[in-house]
């Protein structure tokens, strides 16, 4: 671990990205064969890329990130996980 990994907040970081993934899931609810009844909150991930961002901006500055490497971590997400096809290959 890094020296200065104490002098972040992670807790709030991570209480950030909690509260974010809550405010954008949808609660699904199904029924089994056997006829019971399941209650769930299906999570949507993209919606919360701004703190997603937030927490590898505190990574990078704890683990001596370049700039470049960040904004490859950064457009990693844009790229191939959300399949955004606007972004050109480099």
């Amino acid at each position: 671990m890094p020296a200065s990994w104490d002098k972040e907040d992670w807790s709030a970081l991570e209480q950030k990205l909690a509260n974010s993934l809550k405010q954008h899931s949808q609660r699904k609810v199904i029924n089994t064969k056997q006829g019971h009844e399941i209650e769930y909150d299906e999570l949507n991930g993209s919606q919360s890329k701004s703190v997603i961002d937030d927490i590898d901006v505190a990574l990078a500055r704890h683990y001596g990130f370049t700039e470049e490497q960040l904004d490859f971590i950064i457009n990693y997400d844009i790229k191939y996980r959300l399949g955004d096809s606007g972004v050109e290959d480099e």
